[in-house]
Order: C-alpha cells, then sequence, then structure tokens
C-alpha cells in the first residue's frame, strides 16, 4: 500500500534510512537536502519505508504542480531492490490528483508506461575514479593536458581557503547573470546548501588560485556513500586564460583515484559542458524529465499566452 503524507506527517529519519539502502540512492533525496530546495516537500511511502517517492509542490497559475527544484538533478522512486514497471505505475497513479502538471527528473531505471506521460531523455556525465590517475588521466583530451599544463606553468595553486560567499559571488557573477533564470533566493539556497553539506562533514570548496593569490575558479564537492558531485563550480575571467578550472578539476581527480568513488559532474544537456566533462574520460549516463500535463485545454492556452508575454517583456 502506497501513503501520501504531508511535510509534517514524515519520519525523516526512518526516510533517511531508506534512502542510505536505496540501490539508486541520490544525495538530493536525504531530507535535509529537500528541506533546503523544496522546505514543503511532501512524500509516498510504500512497505513501512522500504520505498519512497518525494514530492516536490509549487504553483503555477494559482494551482498546484509538481516540479523539479533547482540545484537537484534527480529525485523520483527510492528503492533498495530494482524497481519494476508496475510499481513505477503504482507510484506515479498514487501522485494525488490534485497535481495535474507534473514536471520532475527522475533517477536511471524509471520508467513507467501509462497513457499522457512523457519521458524525455537527459543525460549526465560521470567518471570512476578506481583507476589509478596514470589511467584516468590517459582518457583526457589534448585540450585538457594543455590547459593543465598551461595552469602549472602559469602558478596556478588549489586550496580550500575559500568562503561559501566567495564561491556564490564568483558563481553569480560569470554564470548566474549571464543565464537570468537565477533569483535572489536561489542564491541564499546556494548558499545555504553549501553551509548544510559542510556541517553534514560531506561537502567543501575548492578554489584555484593564480599567480598572484586572487581566485579564478572555485567549486563545492558534496560527496555522499560512493559518489561525489561536482555541485557548483565558477570560473572567473583570468581561468579562461591560465586553465584554472582545467587544474582544479585534475588535482581533485589525482587526490581521489583509486577510490571506490563515482565523481558525478551533475550536468551535460548543454553540449559545451557535456564536451568539457567528456574531456576528463566521463561517460554518458541518461536519465529522464517526466512530465504530465491534465491541465484543462483553456488553462494551457492561458498559461503559454502568459509565457510569452513575459518574454517579449524582458
Amino acid at each position: 500500500m502506497i501513503s501520501y503524507l504531508k511535510h509534517h506527517q514524515i519520519d525523516k529519519a526512518r526516510w533517511d534510512e531508506c534512502i542510505s539502502r536505496a540501490i539508486n540512492r541520490r544525495v538530493y533525496a536525504f531530507s535535509w537536502y529537500l528541506d533546503v530546495v523544496s522546505p514543503a516537500w511532501e512524500a509516498l511511502i510504500a512497505d513501512d519505508y522500504t520505498r519512497v517517492f518525494p514530492l516536490t509542490p509549487g504553483k503555477k497559475a494559482g494551482l498546484p504542480y509538481l516540479f523539479q527544484p533547482f540545484f537537484t538533478q534527480q529525485l523520483g522512486l527510492f528503492s533498495d531492490i530494482p524497481i519494476e514497471q508496475y510499481t513505477a505505475e503504482s507510484f506515479m497513479n498514487a501522485i494525488p490528483a490534485c497535481y495535474r502538471y507534473i514536471d520532475i527528473q527522475v533517477t536511471p531505471g524509471f520508467g513507467p508506461v501509462l497513457s499522457g506521460l512523457e519521458l524525455i531523455p537527459r543525460t549526465n556525465h560521470e567518471l570512476g575514479l578506481k583507476d589509478s590517475y596514470e589511467g584516468i588521466g590517459a582518457g583526457y583530451s589534448q585540450n585538457t593536458r594543455r590547459n593543465i599544463r598551461k595552469a602549472m606553468e602559469s602558478g596556478v595553486n588549489t586550496g580550500r581557503n575559500v568562503g561559501t560567499d566567495e564561491l556564490v559571488r564568483l558563481f553569480r557573477e560569470n554564470f548566474g547573470e549571464k543565464e537570468g533564470k537565477l533569483k535572489e533566493h536561489h542564491y541564499e539556497q546556494m548558499g545555504t546548501l553549501i553551509k548544510a553539506g559542510m556541517q553534514n562533514r560531506q561537502g567543501f570548496v575548492r578554489g584555484a588560485f593564480d599567480e598572484s593569490g586572487l581566485l579564478s575558479a572555485a567549486a563545492f564537492f558534496l560527496a555522499d556513500s560512493s559518489r561525489i558531485y561536482f555541485l557548483f563550480a565558477a570560473s572567473g575571467p583570468r581561468a579562461r586564460e591560465n586553465g584554472a578550472m582545467f587544474f582544479l578539476i585534475d588535482q581533485f581527480i589525482r587526490e581521489n583515484a583509486e577510490k571506490p568513488i563515482i565523481l558525478d559532474f551533475e550536468g551535460g544537456n548543454d553540449p559545451n559542458l557535456g564536451r568539457f566533462y567528456k574531456s576528463f574520460g566521463a561517460s554518458e549516463v541518461l536519465y529522464h524529465r517526466l512530465l504530465r500535463n491534465s491541465l484543462p485545454a483553456l488553462l494551457n492556452t492561458t498559461l503559454k499566452l502568459t509565457r510569452a508575454v513575459r518574454k517579449r517583456v524582458k
């Protein structure tokens, strides 16, 4: 039996135990992470917390819907055994009827086949680090090797003496403002996630500094079980000249080679980012964006017109 629980009804200790045991475990599904990115998150629970499905609600035109929170690549159904199609479909059918619009991203292996449900392939990039540093480095592209040499020759060095605010500022100035999608509260969420990860002793910020000691690039790594996420990263203008981000990632790989962990680059649908991650030897891993739209036709038309007007205003 699948139960629907409001946020205050969820036993977070038992929830986290389930995520810890899940064969498709992802850090995004732990309660502390969800509390930051979706404070009112709800849940579907089955078999006394042996299978769980987080629901991340929002509102569209005043109506409740499910969306994928920022900084959260994959959610969906988490289980300690392989997920069968029947189970996936049962959980989708158990989502409360009030959520007539669903736009979420789910882990690999979750593939319900239901009328009105669309699964869109998405691409992540992952690099296994169990090989020696020399073995992993053999998979680097020529351009990556060239940039690492450039960084070394120009005196780039790395360290952990980078504050949360410094990384958020670097991200905001060199990525966020260009993209234009992030609002003030998203930057606050980013800072909160970094601080929470460090408080849990799971995360750390690594910086790459030029020869004069100025920060050229920085990244926040979040470790969980056998996976380390390249969660937030940003480069300043100087990094394009001195190869600082290439050097930062290479140093991380050097320090963690021969460990049974996966470096999860946490992205890759952008072709440029995909090429960058592949230049370190990363492989593509597919997951899915899941869409279901059962809104009335008139409301869908109104929403499309509203979005079109907003684009013109911008």
